[in-house]
């Protein structure tokens, strides 16, 4: 897939100019600073080509309001412009752009600074998503469940929605790594987080807290429809089996506990996390293989 440049210049033969030499990306125009922001905030843009010198709103200007706005704050921008006193390329780095060109540009040049900074975003992305996602299952890591939980939580407040939360833990893990070894306590692992995204509905938040330890943020749910969510996963968990390397055949079940996030007297999970894992150490004791 393509990526997508947004070329701005009020000089319709510099962006003719700009589509032809950048004939291996999607190139978007724009004439002026406003219709730039809003493709900016319409289009899923990788990077910005910005001239400094336009009519009503120029490129500075263009700049500081798309890093003011969070949807739009991270897209890079390279400036390409005839200014090339000091002090305008100074002001362009203050105020957020990330790389600048001047006219008239080398073509060779203009490309290798494009596909250095998608290479740098392209970095960017990916240890963004190594920092939240937990690398065994794939599934959203801690750090990443507390973070949105705030912002979930904010959420059911301000609409008055329920939102519940499910704690579940592998029983006797412990004995699937002593009897099989590490190896296949892996595969349990990853065969969990698939069977819970098979139940997963597109709100739902699945993160794996450590160890053998999961959970799942569950917006829009009250307790007793939660309560379905982990019994379905339960069931769907029991009935399940792994196929080993050796011609064996391993079943492994979870216990769950269910809670409900008292939006109005709590702003963060903890409180919620808490009663859930007090539920699950209940299921625990009562047996395993249950909802409590």
């Amino acid at each position: 897939m393509k990526q997508t440049i947004l070329a701005v210049d009020d000089v319709v033969e510099n962006l003719d100019v700009l589509e032809e030499l950048l004939q291996d990306y999607t190139v978007i125009d724009a004439t002026n600073g406003q219709d730039a922001i809003a493709l900016a905030k319409q289009e899923d843009i990788d990077l910005i080509l910005l001239d400094i010198m336009m009519p009503k709103m120029d490129g500075y200007e263009v700049c500081k309001r798309l890093k003011e706005d969070e949807q739009t704050k991270d897209i890079p921008v390279i400036f390409i412009t005839a200014k090339v006193d000091e002090q305008s390329i100074e002001k362009a780095y203050e105020i957020g752009g990330s790389d600048y060109i001047t006219k008239p540009f080398l073509p060779k040049e203009l490309l290798a600074r494009i596909k250095k900074e998608l290479h740098i975003q392209d970095l960017i992305h990916k240890l963004e998503y190594l920092a939240t996602v937990d690398a065994l299952t794939k599934l959203y890591n801690r750090h990443f469940f507390y973070d949105s939980a705030k912002n979930i939580i904010a959420y059911a407040k301000r609409y008055d929605n329920n939102l519940s939360i499910i704690m579940l833990d592998i029983d006797h893990f412990k004995v699937v790594n002593d009897t099989y070894g590490h190896a296949v306590g892996d595969i349990v692992l990853k065969e969990l987080a698939a069977l819970m995204r098979s139940i997963q509905r597109k709100s739902d938040i699945i993160v794996r807290l450590g160890g053998e330890e999961f959970a799942l943020l569950l917006p829009d749910t009250n307790l007793e429809e939660a309560k379905k969510v982990a019994q379905k996963l339960r069931i769907t968990v029991q009935n399940n089996k792994i196929n080993l390397q050796d011609g064996q055949e391993l079943q492994f079940t979870i216990s769950l506990g269910v809670g409900i996030v008292d939006i109005k007297n709590e702003q963060e999970i903890e409180h919620a996390l808490s009663r859930a894992d007090k539920a699950l150490y209940k299921a625990k004791n009562s047996g395993r293989n249950r909802v409590c």
